[in-house]
C-alpha cells in the first residue's frame, strides 16, 4: 500500500465543500476524507482530507504516480477499508464507520470490481466465475445463472461460458472479470489498472469496452498511473501527496467540445 508522510506538504488547490453531503444523483461522495497509519511514534498520512462528488453516469479516472495516496483512495472508495477520519456516502449510505462485515454486504452489491490481475478462480468455468457475487448474496440457482450467461452475452463471451481461466487469452480473462462486475447491477464499477497486464491492442479493446458500458448507463471509476489510459475517461482526477491535486475534463472530452 503506498503512504505518504504528514510531514509533506499538500498541493496548493482548494477543496470543494461537500460537507452537506450526497446530492440526488451522485453516487460517490466524500466529506474531508483523511487516512492515517501509525507506524511507531509517527503518524502517516496517505489521505489528507480528500473531497470528491462523481454522479451516476460519469466515466471518471483517479490518476496519479506511486505513492500519491490513489491506491488508499481506491480502498476506501471500494469499501475495502475505512477512513480515519471525514466522511464517504456510497449512493447514498453513509459507509464511513461500517464494521468489517457491513462492509462486505454493500460492496457486494453496490461495487463491481475489476482488478489487474482478473482475480479468476483457476478451476472454475467463465460461468462459475461470474456467478460468484450472487452465490454470495443467495441468490438462487436458476436466477444466478440466468444472470450470468447475460452478461457474459452482454461482453461477447457467450461461447467461452464452460471455458477455464487457463483456456482463456488475457482479453478474455478481463472479459470474464467485467462480466463478474457487472452481474449485481452495481451502483459503480471500480476498475484498478484493467489493462495493467494486458498488451496494447488488447488494452484498446478493453477500453472501448468500458466506453459500451459507459454509454449503456454504468458508473465507472478507472483507477491508473497511465496518463494514456486516463484519458479515455470524461473526468480526470489527480491524486498527488495524499491530496486532490486537479479535477478537470478529460482531453478527449475537450476536444469534442471544441
Amino acid at each position: 500500500m503506498a503512504i505518504e508522510t504528514e510531514v509533506r506538504p499538500a498541493p496548493a488547490v482548494s477543496p470543494a465543500d461537500n460537507s452537506d453531503g450526497p446530492h440526488p444523483g451522485d453516487v460517490i461522495v466524500t466529506s474531508n476524507l483523511w487516512k492515517t497509519y501509525e507506524m511507531g511514534d509517527q503518524k502517516v498520512n496517505a489521505l489528507r482530507g480528500v473531497n470528491l462528488r462523481i454522479r451516476h453516469n460519469e466515466y471518471v479516472a483517479i490518476m496519479g504516480p506511486s505513492g500519491s495516496g490513489k491506491s488508499t483512495l481506491m480502498n476506501l472508495i471500494g469499501c475495502l477499508d475505512s477512513p480515519s477520519q471525514g466522511k464517504y456516502w456510497l449512493n447514498g449510505h453513509d459507509v464511513s464507520q461500517l464494521n468489517d462485515d457491513e462492509l462486505a454486504r454493500i460492496r457486494n452489491k453496490e461495487i463491481g470490481f475489476v482488478f489487474q490481475t482478473f482475480n479468476l478462480l483457476a478451476r472454475a468455468t467463465s460461468l462459475h466465475n461470474v456467478e460468484l457475487p450472487l452465490i454470495y448474496n443467495g441468490t438462487p440457482a436458476a436466477e444466478r445463472t440466468a444472470r450470468a450467461k447475460a452478461v457474459l452475452e452482454s461482453v461477447n463471451l457467450g461461447s467461452r461460458m464452460m471455458h477455464k481461466p487457463n483456456e482463456l487469452s488475457g482479453g478474455q480473462r478481463q472479459r470474464v472479470a467485467i462480466a463478474r462486475a457487472l452481474v449485481n447491477s452495481p451502483s459503480i464499477i471500480l476498475a484498478d489498472e484493467p489493462t495493467g497486464n494486458l498488451d496494447s491492442k488488447t488494452g484498446v479493446e478493453i477500453m472501448a469496452l468500458f466506453d459500451d458500458l459507459h454509454a449503456k448507463g454504468n458508473t465507472i471509476v478507472v483507477v491508473t498511473h497511465e496518463p494514456d489510459i486516463a484519458e479515455y475517461a470524461h473526468r480526470v482526477i489527480t491524486i498527488r501527496d495524499g491530496a486532490v491535486a486537479s479535477d478537470h475534463p478529460s482531453s478527449r472530452v475537450l476536444n469534442t467540445s471544441v
